[in-house]
């Protein structure tokens, strides 16, 4: 299969490939001798997200990852994130002091490792990325992709986008950061150097928030940013495809996309022609910065708000845009938005709220394990594909297994390229990565 045409600037859209993805569930063919061999059908994609701060922050490791059961169930692991300085270029994250300690220097003991060998003190690599291979080495099926950016950490993609020599030098710094592993030896510790982290990652996952503005306030944004993120995508595909030339390994390329059709308009349909796959973000649609309550991942509007937000509106936007439907990965939360002050009303739903839930996680927040256990009243509307529970006079919104169920059979009906979950440590059981596995089965 040949790829089009790195676009640049000024240029049209791609030539469209040889042969086309039809589709996660559907079949592909080649054309050999005049006959029409037909090729086995990719599986759908089953993908999650460690977020490496919440090792510190909620003490949730690869070993706890590990016994949770999900990488059995996962095709790939989306590590979240890598930093973009100021300067345009790949960084360790650098808002949280101790983040290159966690990453790459802690030493663990025997009882915190994955294979229950302690680190020694001078070990070229430490920290949860050294737990990171060692579960790659326990399961080598698994891959492992390095996202950039999120919302917290996208303040300066503009500027890395900007010109043809920005995105060769931040495309470089990443290549030889996170692909290559040359880590940085920092605070006087003996861990890192050049191909200290080599191998840990086959993939780049893009996770600007967002191009051309709506994202964390106070991020760097300019005009061109919707076309930059294009040539952006194009020149790691361009960089990537020299690589796998030079090592002859395959290395995935991905995207993350916003499920508001309002951000998401900022997007040009030819990114999908360069990239492996587009995570969907199926979630967010609303939250506790309303006044009233309302699903926040429903995979249709529901009945009393036809023209909501949902999963399947934004799919619909993407398709529309020219993404082949193989390519688009639906995003599933495994937390819940919350309100408090919410009079039932029989289910609490589209009610005036006094304000957001306490905070239970990061803000009106709660993870999917916590939500488990309220002791609430639960509902669950098949024909929205949405659940909720209501516990007194809170009022959440969140997925559960059913729901998921739902999902994974509108990515097997509408031949879609598979389910993401954001993120693990949310699932500590690995409930949730269970049901979406057992549903694109």
């Amino acid at each position: 299969m040949t790829r089009p045409p790195i676009p640049e600037a000024g240029s049209g859209p791609p030539a469209k490939r040889t042969l086309t993805v039809l589709g996660a569930l559907a079949g592909a063919g080649l054309l050999i001798g005049g006959l029409l061999v037909l090729l086995p059908a990719r599986p759908p994609e089953r993908i999650a997200y460690f977020a490496d701060w919440n090792v510190a922050g909620r003490g949730f490791t690869v070993a706890d990852l590990e016994r949770s059961g999900a990488p059995e169930h996962l095709t790939r692991l989306i590590w979240a994130f890598g930093d973009v300085g100021e300067d345009g270029l790949c960084r360790v994250p650098a808002h949280d002091p101790y983040q290159a300690w966690e990453l790459y220097q802690r030493r663990y003991t025997a009882g915190e490792s994955v294979d229950g060998e302690a680190d020694t003190y001078g070990q070229e690599l430490a920290g949860s990325l050294n737990q990171l291979r060692k579960l790659r080495e326990r399961y080598p099926d698994l891959d492992v992709s390095l996202s950039l950016g999120g919302w917290n950490l996208s303040a300066h993609f503009s500027t890395a986008a900007r010109t043809p020599e920005s995105r060769r030098a931040f495309v470089d710094s990443c290549l030889d950061l996170w692909i290559r592993g040359d880590l940085p030896v920092v605070g006087g510790e003996p861990q890192g150097g050049d191909g200290a982290g080599a191998g840990l990652f086959d993939g780049i996952d893009i996770d600007w928030e967002w191009p051309g503005g709506q994202g964390r306030p106070g991020n760097t944004v300019h005009p061109d940013d919707p076309g930059n993120f294009t040539l952006l995508v194009a020149e790691f595909r361009r960089r990537f495809d020299a690589l796998e030339e030079e090592t002859g390994r395959r290395y995935t390329l991905s995207v993350s996309l916003p499920g508001g059709t309002d951000t998401g308009a900022a997007y040009e349909g030819r990114v999908f022609d360069l990239v492996d796959f587009a995570t969907v973000q199926g979630y967010d649609f609303s939250g506790p910065w309303s006044e009233r309550t309302a699903h926040h991942s429903n995979l249709y509007a529901p009945a009393y708000a036809p023209d909501s937000a949902s999963v399947d509106r934004a799919v619909r936007h993407y398709l529309d845009l020219g993404a082949p439907p193989g390519k688009l990965v639906v995003g599933v939360p495994a937390f819940g938005r919350g309100w408090q002050g919410v009079d039932g009303g029989g289910d609490g739903r589209d009610q005036v709220a006094s304000g957001p839930a306490d905070d239970a996680y990061d803000g009106p927040t709660m993870a999917f394990s916590d939500l488990e256990d309220l002791a609430g009243e639960r509902f669950l509307d098949e024909d929205a594909g949405a659940a909720w529970v209501y516990d007194g006079d809170r009022w959440w919104t969140y997925d559960t297994p059913e729901v998921l169920a739902l999902k994974g059979a509108y990515v097997r009906r509408n031949d879609l390229g598979g389910l993401m979950v954001w993120n693990l440590d949310m699932d500590p059981d690995g409930v949730l990565v269970r049901a979406v596995d057992e549903s694109l089965r």
